[in-house]
């Protein structure tokens, strides 16, 4: 399904370089806006440069991934696969993230506040994926008063639209959970010579939830960031798996494609090794650059309007479960 879907079509990348573009693009976008209204200048010390915006997006996805892990109702197991408190994200989780990231791959943080944009992305997710939460509920996870939940709803469901049109109606997310349990199953079935795969699960579970927060969601497909998973896992073990790949996945005689998975799996090895959160100094002065963007002085964005009630950022969960210790993996193909 994933190969005949708009996910490779259209949200699927050749590049790092690509989407930095993509975001370069936006941040430039936003920028000629703001200059041709007469709000600020190209040079304005106001504006967040690309890298400042990428930084800001990072502190808000960890923030929508905290939200989703103390989320009450439980996000309970979905179609695939889910465990508790970022042990392997579940569906909903990769869904809403992906979605926040697809967003800002072509829309400015300094037009749409990336708070709103976060719990916006999580209520489409929980709607497209099937999951039975109504509004009140959802909104009852914000640490607010029953008015604050109410001004938060009202423009959540202003923005719902938005995010749907600037994700072009592609509300599909294919995620590598399926095709991680397949992979586990196949496993269990055809490769004798690991006698519980269900030993790689909570390695590669952890691998999934790292993984996320860096753009291989965007750059590669589900399968092959579920095998790097499992192969991750089993390397970190010491469990050679050269023999599953040559027999079972028949690449014994396809060096190409061989070659081409190991360089991916580096390549996500490198993303998640790179990967780094803004520190909390950084995110205190870029949050007041970012609200300068969205004060009266600079808003461009005059439809959608601003309310108060859960501006500040500890409304938004009730505690915090991101794991903030660094990861560091054995190198994903040691013993192939």
């Amino acid at each position: 399904m994933y190969h005949s879907s708009t996910q490779r079509r259209h949200w699927t990348f050749r590049s790092e370089e690509e989407l930095a573009r993509s975001r370069a693009d936006a941040n430039r976008k936003f920028r000629c806006k703001a200059v041709a209204c007469g709000k600020a200048r190209q040079s304005d010390s106001l504006l967040l440069e690309p890298r400042e915006e990428l930084a800001i997006c990072k502190y808000y996805e960890r923030k929508l991934l905290d939200f989703c892990s103390v989320f009450k109702p439980v996000m309970p197991r979905s179609v695939v696969v889910s465990c508790v408190q970022l042990i392997g994200l579940p569906k909903r989780k990769g869904t809403a993230a992906m979605y926040f990231k697809r967003f800002y791959l072509n829309n400015s943080v300094m037009e749409y506040h990336p708070r709103i944009i976060m719990l916006t992305c999580a209520f489409l997710a929980c709607k497209v994926d099937e999951f039975n939460v109504s509004s009140a509920q959802f909104v009852g996870n914000l640490r607010e008063n029953p008015p604050g939940q109410e001004k938060a709803l009202e423009q959540i469901l202003e923005y719902e639209l938005l995010l749907i049109q600037q994700l072009n109606f592609h509300l599909i997310v294919h995620n590598p959970y399926r095709p991680f349990e397949g992979f586990l199953i196949d496993l269990k079935t055809r490769y004798p010579l690991l006698e519980n795969p269900e030993v790689l699960r909570k390695t590669a579970d952890d691998f999934l939830t790292r993984v996320a927060l860096t753009d291989a969601y965007l750059l590669f497909t589900p399968s092959q960031i579920a095998l790097t998973a499992i192969l991750s896992s089993a390397s970190r073990a010491g469990i050679n798996m050269e023999s599953y790949l040559s027999e079972c996945l028949a690449l014994k005689e396809n060096r190409t494609s061989l070659s081409q998975l190991l360089d991916g799996m580096k390549c996500m090895k490198n993303l998640i090794k790179k990967y780094e959160p803004p520190r909390p100094e950084e995110v205190a002065s870029l949050k007041q650059k970012l609200e300068k963007c969205h004060s009266s002085q600079l808003a461009l964005n005059a439809n959608v309007k601003k309310r108060k009630g859960y501006e500040d950022d500890e409304c938004i969960t009730k505690k915090s479960k991101m794991d903030e210790e660094e990861w560091t993996d054995d190198d994903l193909v040691d013993s192939l």
